[in-house]
Formats: C-alpha cells, sequence, structure tokens
C-alpha cells in the first residue's frame, strides 16, 4: 500500500496524496523482468549466426526454440511503453498538471535526442551517422510528448482516444495497401516504416512510428487510475478480469482471421506450427492483436505476483527501478563484446570499420558468422548479471538522492 501523508487523502488535492517516494514494487518487477528480456532479443542480433541471414519467426526455416526466443521478446517494448503511461499517472498524484505535462515533454525530448545520438551510435559504432533509427526509445519519447500534451483533456476523453487509436489503427492497413510507391516521410512516422534519403550518404530509417505506441501508453496512463483503485485482493480480481478479458479478446478476434493485424494465420504441417502461426502477429508497427497479446500477459503477471517478495523479485526489481541506465549500458556491452569476437575470428579493425549496407548492419558484423543459440542464451545471462552491480548502485544512489531534479531523467 502506498503510504500516505498525516492529513485525510479526501482533503489534498490529487497531486498532494502521494509521497514523493511512492513506488509500486510489482510494476517495477514487471519492468525489470521485460528489460531482461530484452537483453535476449538484442544479444540474439549481435551473437546469432543466423541473425542477419534469417527470420527467426519465418515458419518455413524457423525452430520452435528459435520462434519463442524472438517471441517472447515481443513482451518488451508493448509492456514498457504501457507502463511508462502508467508511471505518467502515479506521477500525476504528486504533481499538478503543469508540472506533469512539462515533465514530460522534457522527457520525451531528452529521449528522441539520445535515440538519435547515444543509441544510433551504439547500435552501429559508426562515427558518421550514415544511417539514423528511429527505434524503442524515439517512439517512447514523442508518445511521452504527445502524453504530455492529452493530460490536459478530461480524463474520459483520454481514454476515449488512447482506445480510439488502440482499436482503430489498424484500419489504416486497408489504406496502406493502395500505395504504389513510398509513403512520404510523415506518415511513415505516424504508421508505416520507411527509409528516407537525408542528405548524401545519409538516410533516416523510421522503424517504430508512433500512432499506436502513443495510443498504448494513453491506455497505460488510463490503467494506472485502476491500479490505484483498488487494492490486495480486489485488485487482484480486477487484475485477473483484464488480463484474461484481453487475452480471450485477442484468442477470439486472431481466430476469425480478419481485423487486428495485417497478417492471417492459416493450419501448419502439424498442431504447434498452426500455434506459431497463430502467435505471429506484426511488431512493425505493434497491431492490435501484437498489443492484446502481450499487454495482456503483463496484466496477468501484475496480478500473479502483487505480492511476492523473496530474492529473485528484489534481484529482478532492481533492473526495472533503472531501465534508462540499463538500456544504454546493456547496448553497449552487447555490441563491445561482439566487436571483440568478430576481431577475434581473424578480421581486421578496417574491416570491422566498414559501413555495410548504407549503414543497415551495425559494424563489426559479419552476415552468416556468429554463434549457435545456447552460446547466445550463455552471453545473455552474462551481459545481465555483469551489469547487475552498476545498477544495484544507481538504483540506491537514486533512492538517497530523491532530492536531485536530474535523476528523472535517467
Amino acid at each position: 500500500m502506498p503510504e500516505v501523508l498525516t492529513a485525510p487523502v479526501q482533503s489534498l488535492p490529487p497531486f498532494q496524496s502521494l509521497k514523493p517516494s511512492y513506488r509500486i514494487d510489482s510494476i517495477d518487477l514487471l519492468r525489470g523482468l521485460v528489460m531482461i528480456i530484452m537483453a535476449l532479443d538484442h544479444t540474439r542480433d549481435f551473437f546469432h549466426k543466423d541473425a542477419w541471414t534469417g527470420d527467426p519467426l519465418n515458419l518455413a526455416t524457423t525452430t520452435p526454440i528459435l520462434y519463442f526466443t524472438r517471441w517472447i521478446t515481443h513482451l518488451c517494448a508493448p509492456i514498457f511503453v504501457f507502463l511508462a503511461g502508467s508511471g505518467a499517472y502515479f506521477q500525476s498524484r504528486r504533481k499538478t498538471k503543469k508540472q506533469l505535462s512539462i515533465f514530460l515533454i522534457k522527457r520525451g525530448l531528452w529521449l528522441i535526442f539520445i535515440e538519435i545520438v547515444v543509441l544510433n551510435f551504439l547500435f552501429s559504432f559508426d562515427i558518421h551517422y550514415h544511417l539514423f533509427v528511429l527505434q524503442t526509445i524515439w517512439s517512447i519519447g514523442i508518445s511521452m510528448v504527445i502524453l504530455g500534451l492529452v493530460i490536459w483533456l478530461p480524463f474520459q476523453a483520454i481514454f476515449a482516444l488512447g482506445a480510439i487509436i488502440v482499436l482503430g489503427h489498424n484500419a489504416l492497413n486497408y489504406y496502406e495497401r493502395g500505395f504504389q510507391t513510398a509513403p512520404p516521410w510523415w506518415y511513415s512516422m505516424l504508421h508505416m516504416p520507411g527509409q528516407y534519403k537525408l542528405w548524401d550518404g545519409h538516410s533516416l530509417l523510421i522503424f517504430y512510428p508512433f500512432l499506436p505506441w502513443a495510443g498504448l501508453m494513453m491506455m497505460g496512463y488510463c490503467f494506472g487510475k485502476l491500479f490505484l483503485k483498488f487494492e490486495g485482493i480486489e485488485r487482484k480480481k480486477v487484475l485477473l478480469w483484464l488480463g484474461f478479458g484481453v487475452i480471450a479478446f485477442f484468442i477470439l478476434l486472431r481466430a476469425t482471421n480478419g481485423y487486428g493485424d495485417p497478417g492471417h494465420w492459416s493450419s501448419q504441417k502439424n498442431g504447434l506450427y498452426t500455434f506459431l502461426s497463430f502467435m505471429k502477429v506484426q511488431k512493425y508497427p505493434p497491431s492490435l492483436l501484437y498489443m492484446c497479446a502481450t499487454v495482456g500477459i503483463g496484466i496477468l503477471f501484475l496480478a500473479f505476483t502483487g505480492n511476492v517478495k523473496n530474492g529473485l523479485t528484489k534481484f529482478i526489481t532492481v533492473y526495472g527501478r533503472v531501465p534508462f541506465l540499463y538500456y544504454i549500458l546493456h547496448f553497449a556491452l552487447i555490441h563491445l563484446v561482439s566487436a571483440i569476437c568478430y576481431l577475434s575470428r581473424g578480421h581486421s579493425l578496417a574491416e570491422g570499420l566498414n559501413p555495410q549496407q548504407g549503414g543497415l548492419l551495425p559494424q563489426f558484423i559479419a552476415p552468416g558468422e556468429g554463434y549457435s543459440l545456447g552460446t547466445v542464451y550463455v552471453v545473455w545471462i552474462c551481459i545481465v548479471l555483469s551489469l547487475y552491480p552498476v545498477c544495484k548502485w544507481f538504483s540506491d544512489y537514486k533512492r538517497a538522492h530523491k532530492e536531485k531534479w536530474w535523476l528523472s531523467y535517467l
């Protein structure tokens, strides 16, 4: 339960009802878990031998374990964006609307800057920035900017707008089928990935169109209010009903092979592969069914782990309390270790620094080279464990220095 001030909550404005130190362990636990799982996908990108030559979700070439390795990481981005919206609502209990709006806009712009300048370099190691890629952090940043503007609307209007976007954005798929050429850059930012030339030797790849992500963050903001409305067993019941309801909605809508995802499932060589076809939903941009399948699982996790506290949950929660630092460090470490392995296989530094495919491939990567999936899992575990000490230190530092305003941007 959140600690409250000595005065009755009813007598205080909403933004004064919770202490600045307010946190929810189950939210941090879920966030930490998805951050750990996320590192598995990025480790696979840089270490697996087939990472740049095949699609792990291609049913004609994949294996169940490879498919699972990729699919489980689908949970990460939507759950994180959803929880970011919830976190914004939690902050609304201790900030005025103006304070929260300014904070979300400034932090969103900061994240966009980090995506373009820092993460593009860590991903590519290209000091010339031949390719600017707008990925996860960009989508979170621009969604925060939008949420910072939207929170001035009545709560019911925020819910309605988020629901319309999440439920309705796949209607644009019918419009997009008529495109004969690439859409304009602004439409790619909105809903359809695309690559665009900027100037000589430089281009922009929009990988995460923001419209569905912004809608999902709004829904997460509304979920934050629902989450705080109940406590204990009542909260668990509500989360179970909501989580199972979202999953049931996914199953029923997916079974129709109609609206909600541009790709259709089909019967395969056996029941397992038919199930894999059923679960193969679109991430770029995230379809309605993709968001339902992943966020539904996240809500059920919150329901079942709300009061669980042990050594493992404390360990995982550390990563959930410093997600920004962890995200930056894990990308840097994964690529650095990958580059060392690349050089150890006999490649020269000059080869590694040579941009490939116009910058589409990270430097120090050779398509078709790499390691087995088992090795990927070992490297992933080592990466996660190696970052624990610094994450624990920074988590403790943030808790001991709440007065430092700049820590809220890290």
